[in-house]
């Protein structure tokens, strides 16, 4: 899946949607340490109140929210597992029964608890329902498509959520006229951070992939392996963090520790041309780079002296796998962070080019390359010619 297929999705969940119609929820609350489950109950999401349906539907969202790699993962099922969870969700959706749904949705339940203790109760949530994209846009002239003509495609989607024990508070009683502690002791599902959650099937390219599942962190890049493998049934994955940091090891062992600020910068603004030409063209595939694409960038860049056996050795030594390919839109970094013992200066990687390190009067100096007046505590500072 790409993010404009996840942003497809997600926009969705909300009231009173002819383009998303869930068929039911099921909650499920499990008990801490034990991992016993306490209560479930499955209902149409249409039977909660309003307030209550809103919760669940942004509860949702942030199950598709995050960057691609970091938050969020399409995962690869692994075929040889008995009894594998791609086979217990998509039996799932097919169930003709709410009781057959639950029994489904129950296995995946006891999955989750047979390798993590949680120190909190939690709430597992499924939902099942169709998912609606217009084959094409309605012309401005024309009454054909729009929602005439729909992809639809049957889903499953999970949210693992903690729960939080309520605080004491001080409350206003309107009635009585007075205040008093508020008592309640009724636990607190926390809907605004999902400890985790997935989405069966992917999508690509507007039709359903049964052989991938998005799979959601808790944070990012810190995705929990062991609900990968051993709940979900999937493929190891890589995280974007750590294929920028086997890049960068990439880097250093090519050029050095030492190297030009508009080298570094060139490097970043060709692999992120790559990128947005890939979004121009509105290409599914993300570029990717092997150890070929390394050496054409780091050439074009200004790095001399680039051999093909150099960086083909580089790769081997930081990659473990020699055909492993490096997703281009992991490389460039959202900021770059240059810290002194004086100040901090946050940049846009493109703007990595008008920052110097240089030495100037026995001073090491950090000069940046400004085309505006610079103003600090709403006063504009005043040019000095000498450092």
């Amino acid at each position: 899946m790409n993010k404009k297929d996840i942003a497809n999705i997600r926009k969705q969940f909300k009231l009173n949607n002819n383009l998303m119609s869930i068929r039911e929820i099921f909650n499920v609350y499990v008990k801490k340490e034990s991992g016993e489950i306490y209560h479930h109950v499955s209902q149409p999401l249409q039977m909660l109140e309003q307030e209550a349906q809103e919760l669940f539907l942004a509860n949702f969202k942030k199950v598709l929210t995050g960057h691609l790699d970091a938050k969020l993962f399409e995962l690869k099922f692994n075929r040889a597992v008995e009894d594998s969870t791609q086979t217990i969700l998509f039996e799932g959706l097919q169930a003709d029964t709410t009781e057959d749904w639950k029994e489904y949705m129950l296995q995946i339940v006891e999955k989750m608890f047979a390798h993590t203790v949680y120190e909190f109760d939690t709430v597992v949530t499924f939902v099942r329902g169709e998912y609606r994209k217009a084959t094409r846009k309605r012309g401005p002239e024309s009454e054909e498509g729009g929602d005439d003509e729909v992809y639809s495609s049957q889903f499953v989607l999970c949210s693992l959520n903690k729960t939080d024990q309520p605080k004491k508070t001080l409350l206003f009683d309107y009635v009585e006229k007075e205040f008093k502690s508020n008592n309640a002791v009724d636990p607190i599902i926390n809907l605004e951070s999902p400890l985790s959650g997935f989405l069966f099937p992917a999508f690509n390219d507007n039709s359903a992939d049964v052989n991938h599942i998005l799979y959601c962190a808790g944070k990012a890049n810190q995705p929990d392996f062991t609900f990968i493998e051993e709940v979900l049934n999937c493929e190891e994955i890589i995280t974007a963090q750590e294929d920028k940091d086997c890049f960068d090891f990439i880097l250093k062992e090519v050029i050095g520790d030492e190297v030009d600020s508009r080298v570094i910068s060139n490097v970043y603004e060709e692999i992120d041309k790559l990128v947005h030409e890939n979004e121009e063209n509105e290409e599914s595939e993300t570029p990717m780079l092997d150890h070929r694409d390394i050496e054409r960038i780091l050439t074009v860049s200004g790095v001399e002296n680039v051999e093909p056996a150099k960086v083909e050795h580089a790769f081997k030594s930081v990659v473990a796998d020699e055909k492993h390919e490096f997703k281009a839109s992991s490389l460039v970094p959202k900021t770059i962070k240059i810290e002194t013992k004086i100040a901090n200066v946050t940049i846009d990687p493109k703007d990595l080019k008008n920052v110097k390190y240089i030495t100037y009067q026995g001073k090491r100096c950090l000069l940046l390359e400004v085309d505006e007046d610079v103003v600090v505590e709403g006063f504009r500072l005043e040019e000095s010619q000498t450092l």
